[in-house]
């Protein structure tokens, strides 16, 4: 890796990619994004499940599955989307979705792309997004969704939700902390996933993933127009150390 080549963690949300089928000229052409980016940069993707996953989970819900069976049935669907997204990437990628980090940062080693979905219940695919951006010690974190950024409510639900353009990692904590955090919930993180990048210290970024030159913009680690999600300064995230086994 030269020494201007940089590590970025993209998560590219399901409702983007497959916002009710898969959106196959949307897929070619995000996936020209990650090919030009990858000729600088280092990738590890993390896709979401989507509407997708969410139609599934919620007639698995109805008809009494538990949340823990609901999570890999949003699981299995992640990395499907994982897989459209990969067949669009050719001989650089990875050819399969990575199952676990382990599987992630040693494919990382040989293919300068790797795209994997969720891993196993309890998290969601922002925190798998997360976890392997501290574990592949990433420069950066960019997260591609429909909306603009972080908002300070639901700007579907509210009209008068404000564009947040820019916070602290404890901010984005604070905000994510409303989330409930049931298998298919959506948001700008899930609540696990702020407090990881809170404790890694990596800067991050929301942007709308439909605006594919300031997608581009913000995975080059160039000015964007979106969310920057700021680190705290060394030591101040602390007493996040040992927040992991709360869910």
């Amino acid at each position: 890796m030269g020494p201007s080549m940089s590590i970025v963690a993209v998560k590219m949300g399901g409702s983007v990619l497959a916002p009710d089928e898969v959106n196959l000229d949307y897929v070619r052409k995000v996936a020209k994004v990650f090919l030009k980016a990858a000729k600088q940069h280092k990738l590890y993707i993390v896709v979401g499940g989507g509407p997708l996953s969410r139609n599934f989970i919620v007639a698995c819900r109805k008809l009494g599955a538990d949340e823990s069976t609901c999570d890999e049935v949003g699981i299995e669907i992640s990395r499907l989307n994982a897989r459209v997204l990969i067949s669009a990437l050719g001989a650089i990628v990875y050819p399969q979705p990575a199952k676990d980090f382990h599987e992630a940062i040693l494919a990382g080693q040989t293919y300068k792309i790797v795209v994997m979905g969720g891993t196993h219940p309890g998290h969601s695919t922002d925190a798998v997004c997360a976890m392997l951006a501290e574990k592949a010690r990433a420069h950066r974190i960019v997260r591609a969704t429909n909306v603009d950024g972080v908002y300070s409510d639901d700007p579907k639900l509210n009209p008068k939700a404000e564009l947040l353009r820019k916070m602290t990692c404890m901010d984005l904590v604070k905000i994510c902390s409303r989330s409930i955090g049931k298998a298919g919930s959506s948001g700008a993180f899930d609540h696990l996933a702020s407090k990881i990048i809170a404790r890694a210290g990596i800067p991050a970024s929301v942007v709308n993933g439909n605006d594919l030159a300031n997608f581009e913009a913000a995975i080059l680690g160039k000015k964007f127009k979106g969310t920057e999600i700021i680190p705290m300064k060394d030591g101040k995230a602390k007493n996040l150390a040992a927040f992991a086994d709360k869910r």
